[in-house]
């Protein structure tokens, strides 16, 4: 939307120097909301592309220029500042470029900006969520699943083709020591009665501080662990086991079939409740005969080397030394995670043909990353170049009422009935049909706006009185403002008219929410290019500030017809932006509460 006003801004800058207008125009910045401009040419960014002498005053080159662009139908006042001139709008003009879309296409406001033309549109893969099967769905994994679904519904957004892909944690020892431990502590018949009271305590206190370990197999797993701690023979056994898995024996591979099917189905209800969804549940399990494949590769190029331990590497050091090399084969012949990963990899490209393809994990594994792409490289694959690693940094402090929390439902449980109680001794709650629901959607969105307000890298402490706050920058604050202005405009149904008349808007409330929603474009661009929610998250909350304080100062009801209808139009427009912000984070918008 504000590219409208920079071309125009462009143009007759441009004219001054008989220049490309994209230079002038890439070099215009909105000012964030002030009175007095719009738009900001900098002298320095002139000066910096040669358009401009880089010698002399910058304040005199300032004030020499600005004399020299006049006022037009666009521009009503052109200023010099310090070192940039400043540009203010035709108030009229902007209140009819930004409301005018709506109530035609709301979901594609700004979203067909020509600002997006440089973006390079095409498949995208996003790898996210990804939890290990035979482990516990630890909360830790919110992060990683929530950050994947904003990139891929920005993606989305943005025209891009999206897959989006759970990678599963289903192979590999953690299943050795599973099926090892099942052969002792399990039982087949109550596999078959109740799979998911055998293989999922939900609530269960185990040993040594341990407390609620969530969704795996604690009668078999934590036993088998304290057993492999101090006992060869569960180590060996579990070892065997993998083998019998990747040789494909049927007893082995049914029982992990089993594990896998009654994990999935029970992810599936938690996805569920956070609202993201999946395209396609792969894993590591898929990629085993590849696997192979690429150990074969890997020796046909003369990359696979074999370490002292006898275990099969791969030389990534700069002088070929042997000083850093990275494991891709056991000393049994069977392969690791960074194996199925390079055969995974190989297989999506083939089989989706991305353009980009973007793995949304902690931190910790930015070496793991880094290996994988430069090994893939080293194959001769090219395309290497067009995958992303996101990380993100660790939530520390992340606790229930009951203690430390590992399973990722006790957080939406807790977040549920915290808000469910906020909501029960507030004196605006409306009357709701499902008051649960409501609770659980402000909810989740209390905690995705928590996780995505700083830089994702960021390590971040959980806080539960902050996070549920109404009025503080939080995704309740979100969820009111949005259920205010849904209230407004159901009060005021039928009341809202296709034409408006812009010089009813023109007061600085009205303004600052308009140049505002100016940016919108802006801030999805520069989301789309460093893959960071908080630009959105903090254009979000900005937003419902300035709609907090349109709501005190420009009342709908009890105004003239005229100017109501144009106080709705502005808040209907507000309403419309904040919701399609909302659900591009992950957050679903709630209508009342």
């Amino acid at each position: 939307m504000a590219c409208f006003f920079r071309r125009s801004i462009a143009a007759k800058s441009g004219a001054l120097f008989v220049l490309v207008l994209p230079v002038c125009q890439s070099s215009l910045n909105l000012v964030l909301l002030r009175q007095t401009a719009d738009f900001r040419l900098s002298i320095n960014t002139l000066r910096a592309n040669g358009i401009l002498p880089s010698s002399g005053d910058i304040q005199l080159q300032t004030e020499n220029l600005a004399s020299q662009l006049k006022q037009d139908s666009v521009l009503e006042d052109i200023s010099a500042g310090r070192g940039a001139i400043h540009f203010k709008v035709n108030r009229k003009l902007l209140v009819q470029k930004i409301l005018e879309p709506f109530g035609k296409d709301d979901e594609r406001f700004s979203l067909n900006s020509e600002l997006f033309n440089t973006l390079k549109r095409g498949t995208t893969l996003v790898e996210y969520s990804s939890p290990n099967i035979a482990k516990k769905f630890h909360a830790g994994h919110l992060r990683s699943t929530i950050i994947g679904n904003f990139i891929a519904n920005l993606k989305q957004s943005l025209g891009h083709k999206v897959i989006r892909m759970n990678y599963l944690g289903d192979w590999g020892m953690q299943f050795g020591l599973l099926g090892a431990g099942f052969g002792q502590f399990g039982c087949q018949e109550k596999l078959k009665q109740n799979p998911l009271q055998h293989l999922f305590e939900v609530r269960w206190h185990c040993h040594d501080g341990l407390s609620m370990f969530g969704i795996f197999a604690l009668q078999v797993y934590v036993q088998v662990n304290k057993e492999a701690e101090h006992n060869e023979d569960i180590n060996q056994a579990a070892r065997d086991f993998f083998k019998q898995l990747e040789q494909r024996e049927s007893e082995a591979v049914s029982l992990w079939q089993q594990f896998r099917e009654i994990t999935v189905d029970e992810y599936q209800r938690v996805y569920k409740r956070l609202g993201v969804h999946f395209d396609i549940y792969s894993g590591e399990s898929f990629h085993q005969d590849q696997a192979q494949e690429v150990v074969q590769q890997l020796q046909s190029r003369g990359l696979l080397k074999t370490s002292e331990k006898g275990t099969g590497v791969v030389d990534l050091s700069p002088a070929a030394d042997m000083s850093k090399v990275y494991t891709v084969l056991r000393n049994d012949g069977t392969t690791l995670y960074i194996t199925r990963d390079l055969a995974a990899a190989i297989d999506r490209t083939e089989k989706y043909q991305f353009d980009e393809m973007i793995y949304v994990t902690d931190k910790g594994q930015a070496t793991h990353f880094q290996q994988l792409f430069q090994i893939l490289l080293l194959m001769g694959h090219s395309w290497a170049d067009r995958c992303q690693h996101v990380p993100f940094g660790l939530v520390r402090g992340m606790k229930t009422r009951s203690g430390e929390v590992v399973f990722l439902e006790d957080v939406l449980d807790e977040a549920r009935a915290r808000m469910l109680h906020n909501m029960s001794q507030s004196k605006t709650t409306k009357e709701m049909d499902d008051p649960e629901d409501t609770a659980e959607k402000v909810g989740i969105s209390a905690l995705i706006v928590q996780d995505f307000k700083g830089p994702l890298l960021s390590d971040y402490t959980f806080d539960w009185d902050r996070m549920l706050q109404a009025q503080g920058d939080t995704g309740v604050f979100l969820q009111y403002t949005h259920a205010r202005l849904c209230s407004l405009i159901r009060r005021n149904e039928g009341a809202e008219a296709a034409v408006f008349d812009p010089s009813l808007l023109l007061e600085q409330t009205s303004v600052s929410v308009l140049q505002h929603l100016l940016r919108y474009d802006e801030v999805l661009y520069q989301s789309a290019q460093d893959l960071q929610p908080k630009h959105l998250v903090n254009f979000l909350l900005k937003l419902s500030h300035l709609i907090a304080s349109a709501h005190r100062e420009l009342p709908v009801k009890g105004s003239s017809r005229d100017v109501a209808q144009a106080r709705l139009r502005l808040f209907s427009g507000a309403c419309s932006v904040l919701a399609n912000g909302m659900r591009i984070l992950g957050i679903t918008p709630v209508n009342k509460m």
